[in-house]
């Protein structure tokens, strides 16, 4: 989250760590152990796992009858949707009428920080816990009661639509966020969050609620990240369970628009950690086609690269293995756990640092300092490296599952190697944003 190319940009759009590429990290001992963990993960993988053990949405242990109650009881929902309401409106009244200075501000961080970052702990921890907050759904709730509508009425949303609108307001935000000439902006941010509303809420008019699950950014991008969590619930019976996170990352809908989804992920957060680098800076403040417009073509350029290379591994996929109906959306749940490791990695510091602050100016406290970082730079890189690897480990598990399930035992092993190719190639782009 950096101003780009404005050197005294504000504190709640910069990482919180420094630069990345003065981070105490030996690019040998990085990439070695990269390289290591994904072949010895891809070769015992292969000798080891010849059927799936995945089960998706059957899977899971459930809760206690008491966790179920009290997670599925009125109350509960009742409170989310307060919570989550209030919070949208002091958001709104801080950006209409609170401070220019986002130094003093707490609603850039709050959007910034506690949401967009604080989505990623809060998701895997409890679950797709947006669709519960989620400020827009709970308006349309109360519009459609006062109206005597069923929130659920509506036309049937097109086959075609999947996630495809979900991609589309995640890639506006991320533009708002990393190539916006003043993100921070109170003004700025109050025409996205306006201009965003009535878009969703439009959308959920003609479509009913349903419109949320597969349109609304940040709904779809909690979502996702919850299908890591390790509580989920089984459609069949709507029983909270207790599950590997590998089952609920298995059970992902493959609908149209995922994959652009998880590249939007993946490669703003890649472009987030390039725009730090002194030559790209230099060439957004050189560039004849004006600052914006550069850093628009660059964060394009970053989200076409990742699923240009996504698509090139899908159809190399599907020549070595034979017929394969939907090679692009068959393995797009193996890039989850690809952006989450990108995501911890670059976002960890920040919202240590910058999550308290943003809640004590909500508090009271005038431009209070930021946090000290609770790890040390080494335990920063290390932590950093480790996301990312990890991230791609298990993204590389997630592929191999399914690939034993849905090749011939013959082709299982060798269609894999496009995918493991490209989980090198967003190995060595991941880390080499961090220390190159």
């Amino acid at each position: 989250m950096t101003a780009l190319d404005d050197p005294d940009a504000v504190s709640v759009l910069a990482h919180g760590i420094g630069a990345q590429h003065d981070l105490p990290l030996s690019p040998f001992y990085a990439f070695a152990g990269a390289f290591a963990a994904l072949f010895v993960s891809f070769l015992a993988l292969g000798l080891l796992w010849s059927a799936s053990r995945f089960r998706g949405d059957r899977a899971g242990r459930p809760l206690p009858a008491a966790v179920q109650r009290a997670a599925d009881a009125r109350p509960t929902r009742v409170a989310a949707r307060v919570l989550g309401l209030a919070a949208a409106l002091l958001v709104v009244l801080y950006l209409a009428l609170g401070p220019a200075d986002p130094d003093r501000n707490p609603a850039p961080g709050a959007v910034y920080v506690l949401l967009w970052v604080g989505l990623v702990p809060a998701s895997l921890l409890l679950g797709p816990v947006w669709r519960l907050l989620n400020p827009l759904r709970t308006l349309h709730l109360l519009a459609c009661r006062a109206f005597g509508r069923d929130p659920a009425a509506g036309r049937t949303l097109p086959p075609r639509l999947g996630m495809w609108p979900a991609a589309a307001g995640l890639l506006a935000f991320t533009w708002l966020e990393l190539v916006a000439p003043d993100p921070a902006s109170p003004t700025a941010l109050l025409l996205f969050l306006a201009l965003y509303s009535a878009a969703q809420l439009a959308g959920a008019a003609l479509y009913g609620a349903r419109w949320f699950d597969h349109a609304d950014a940040f709904e779809v991008y909690s979502g996702l990240l919850a299908r890591l969590s390790p509580i989920g619930r089984r459609p069949a019976d709507r029983r909270l369970v207790l599950r590997s996170p590998f089952n609920g990352l298995d059970a992902t809908p493959q609908l149209p628009g995922l994959v652009a989804t998880v590249c939007v992920m993946l490669g703003s957060t890649a472009y987030d950690g390039f725009s730090d680098a002194p030559s790209w800076i230099t060439t957004v403040q050189t560039s004849a086609l004006g600052r914006t417009t550069t850093a628009t073509l660059g964060l394009l350029g970053a989200v076409a690269l990742v699923a240009t290379l996504y698509a090139l591994c899908a159809g190399a996929t599907r020549l070595l293995s034979g017929q394969l109906p939907h090679p692009l959306t068959a393995f797009a749940h193996s890039l989850v756990p690809i952006a989450l490791g990108y995501l911890v990695a670059h976002y960890f510091t920040l919202f240590v640092t910058e999550g308290p602050r943003t809640v004590m100016m909500a508090l009271g406290t005038d431009n209070p300092e930021p946090s000290e970082p609770p790890l040390t730079p080494g335990g920063v890189a290390t932590l950093q490296v480790l996301a990312i690897v990890l991230g791609h480990v298990l993204g590389v598990v997630a592929a191999h599952d399914r690939s034993v399930r849905l090749f011939p035992p013959g082709r299982a092993v060798a269609g894999q190697l496009p995918l493991l190719v490209l989980m090198v190639a967003y190995t060595i782009g991941g880390l080499a944003l961090l220390i190159a």
